[in-house]
Parts: C-alpha cells; sequence; structure tokens
C-alpha cells in the first residue's frame, strides 16, 4: 500500500490538499494562533527531545548524528508513531514544523520511520494501528 506523507513549514500557506494537518515540534510557532494554523493536530510526542534539538541548534552535532540519534529514538519508542500512522492510513498526511528548512529538520527522519512503520504492518498482516481504515474493499 502506498501512503502520501508530506512535510512543509507552519508559516507556508494552507493548501486544500493538505489532508490531515499535524505540526510535530515540541515548542508553539512563535507569531500564530492556534485557529490560524487550520491544525488537526499538535503532536509532540513524536518531535525530537529537547537536548537532542539544542544540541543540533547548536551544531554540537552534526545533521548525520542528530538524525541517527532520532531515529534510534523512535526505534525505542514505536508506539509514539501510532497517531501519526492512523492519519497516514486515512489519507494524506501533512506533517509540519517551523523550522525553515524542513528538509534539514526531524520530518525527513519521522516520515521515512512512520513509512517503514506502515510497511510492517502491512507486510505482518497483523493489527494495525488505525484497524478503521481496513474495512474490506466494496
Amino acid at each position: 500500500m502506498s501512503y502520501d506523507i508530506v512535510f512543509k513549514r507552519i508559516y507556508s500557506p494552507q493548501a486544500n490538499d493538505d489532508g490531515a494537518r499535524v505540526l510535530v515540534d515540541r515548542l508553539w510557532p512563535r507569531g500564530k494562533s492556534r485557529a490560524s494554523l487550520a491544525l488537526d493536530e499538535w503532536y509532540r510526542d513524536a518531535s525530537p527531545a529537547p537536548t537532542l534539538r539544542c544540541d543540533y541548534h547548536r551544531h554540537a552535532i552534526s545533521e548525520d548524528d542528530f538524525r541517527e540519534r532520532y531515529r534510534k529514538a523512535l526505534k525505542a519508542e514505536p508506539e509514539v508513531l501510532l497517531p501519526l500512522m492512523r492519519y497516514a492510513r486515512q489519507g494524506k498526511l501533512t506533517l509540519l514544523t517551523a523550522a525553515r528548512d524542513p528538509e534539514h529538520s526531524h520530518l525527513p527522519v519521522l516520515r521515512d520511520m512512520l513509512l517503514e512503520a506502515l510497511q510492517q504492518e502491512d507486510v505482518a498482516d497483523r493489527e494495525c494501528a488505525s484497524p478503521p481504515c481496513f474495512l474490506p474493499p466494496s
């Protein structure tokens, strides 16, 4: 099964085809009201730990180290992906961040981990994160 998971800046305008819009930053974006963002959810649990994020922004660790540590943190607690997996199974999922360059943020790693987890569920043919989405085809 194919999943449509994209990411963009929270400051970018909302598009009609965004699907579920989920902010996955631990901090609220400056200067934005909740109503102006049209969010489905603000999900902090899947964002990097504050110390990891700070180390990366202070250039204490490289981007590769940041990505590897974040990937390990997500693998250590795979249940944090479940709410995002449910959104992805229902249709397009847009992951949002306040980072200036989403390509060099935590979002590419998060998207990859979500796709891996979804594919593992599909292959394993076991109870999924979102059983309602697996109704028999009509």
